[in-house]
């Protein structure tokens, strides 16, 4: 038997890897090895890189797993050597060329769209860039439905912000076309349109974001590629 590949978590915009703990927990209670590096959310390319430096500094092999706008970074990220899947979970799965606004404008928008608050950022040497969170009075009903009021008010302080370039910018590379690759859909998303992760999930080989079933989903992909 091979070696049990690492389950290498990246989070979405809006969020951290604290995101992941109750996958983190699941898979640590099933013997798999797992690490949820912080995704920087300030651009495709540069996200893709971070993770891939990440992925490839892991001795053995990697399952790439991405939620929501970090499907769309280990979709880039995957061509590092030693990733063997990618498990994108309610997530963006863009093409080679393809924009994440380019995407989504094929499909109706989701609300998140509408109620995202924009802040500038500096960059050095450059005029300052714009970053977008979502709005704290439309966040509980667009990012946490399931989540009690009082962490839910919380969570809106401490969301990380996305670069706007991110909508923009093209993916450079679709591992999901050469690695083995699973997906999961979330039915009733209101930060990215479920016909948009639908249609995604198609395009991967392998076609609920519940701790147990990312898991389970998870775990189907490290044995599959173990």
């Amino acid at each position: 038997m091979g070696t049990t590949p690492t389950a290498l978590l990246v989070h979405g915009a809006f969020a951290d890897a604290g995101s992941w703990s109750g996958v983190i927990a699941e898979l640590q209670d099933q013997g798999i090895p797992v690490v949820a590096p912080p995704n920087p959310l300030r651009g495709l390319a540069s996200d893709a890189a971070y993770i891939a430096a990440q992925a490839a500094q892991i001795e053995g092999p990697v399952v790439l797993v991405g939620h929501s706008y970090g499907g769309a970074v280990i979709s880039v990220a995957g061509i590092a050597e030693n990733v063997v899947g990618l498990v994108h979970v309610a997530a963006y799965v863009p093409e080679e060329g393809e924009s994440l606004g380019e995407l989504q404008g094929r499909f109706p928008l989701s609300p998140l769209v509408s109620n995202l608050s924009e802040k500038t950022y500096p960059v050095a040497g450059e005029e300052p860039a714009v970053e977008v969170t979502i709005a704290a009075d439309a966040y509980p009903g667009i990012f946490a439905a399931d989540v009690p009021a009082a962490v839910t008010r919380v969570l809106a302080a401490a969301q990380r912000p996305l670069a706007a370039s991110t909508f923009t910018e093209t993916a450079s590379a679709a591992a999901w076309r050469d690695k083995p690759s699973w997906a999961l859909v979330a039915g009733t998303d209101r930060a990215i349109s479920p016909e948009v992760e639908r249609f995604g999930a198609r395009r991967t080989p392998s076609p609920s974001p519940r701790p147990k079933d990312v898991a389970a989903l998870i775990r189907d992909a490290v044995r599959a590629t173990t």
